[in-house]
């Protein structure tokens, strides 16, 4: 996999690319010294296995950088409050997205999901996070929770990308009942 020569659409071109990893594994070895990379979580997510069923995997999770900083989102969702009745708005912020699609298929703009890293024990990191480190403190990251909480980005916008290997996110389904006070 390459970028363009000009190299403006790179970062669109991999996105691109785990899009339609994303959504042919969703319908039904190592070639290079990297073992975390684009290309390697591209071909995780398409490799058999021996049930013939795929791996199980349906997400590339993925950071963007712009000007060498992470991109952390953040996203406004509405969510019960105890068993009131009620609901408030809260906010989450995470470097870390899946690509959701294309929302112009000539254009570098795309729908991406706001996952949050989740420890063993079902919680996320909190306090103060300006890198992409501060998410995941020690050992304790164990899975990704799928929001739901979706924005659009222009691609063309950032500068670099990096991948992480394939996973299946908890639904985001569950998100909002693991959000009550």
């Amino acid at each position: 996999m390459s970028c363009k020569s000009d190299g403006d659409q790179c970062v669109c071109d991999i996105v691109r690319e785990i899009v339609e990893a994303q959504d042919e594994v969703a319908g039904a070895a190592t070639n290079g010294c990297c073992t975390t990379s684009c290309e390697q979580s591209i071909e995780d997510l398409l490799s058999p296995v021996a049930n013939g069923n795929g791996n199980g995997f349906t997400t590339i999770p993925f950071i963007l950088y712009c000007d060498c900083e992470p991109f952390i989102a953040s996203g406004v969702f509405q969510a019960p409050i105890g068993g009131s009745g009620n609901t408030a708005f809260r906010c989450v912020e995470t470097p870390i997205f899946r690509a959701k699609k294309f929302v112009d298929e000539d254009e570098c703009c795309v729908k991406l999901e706001l996952l949050l890293p989740v420890t063993e024990g079902g919680s996320t990191p909190g306090g103060d996070r300006d890198e992409v480190c501060d998410f995941f403190p020690g050992n304790s990251i164990r899975d990704f929770q799928a929001t739901g909480i979706c924005i659009t980005v222009d691609l063309s916008k950032f500068n670099a990308i990096a991948c992480l290997d394939p996973v299946t996110p908890i639904p985001s389904s569950q998100f909002l009942n693991s959000t009550e006070d």
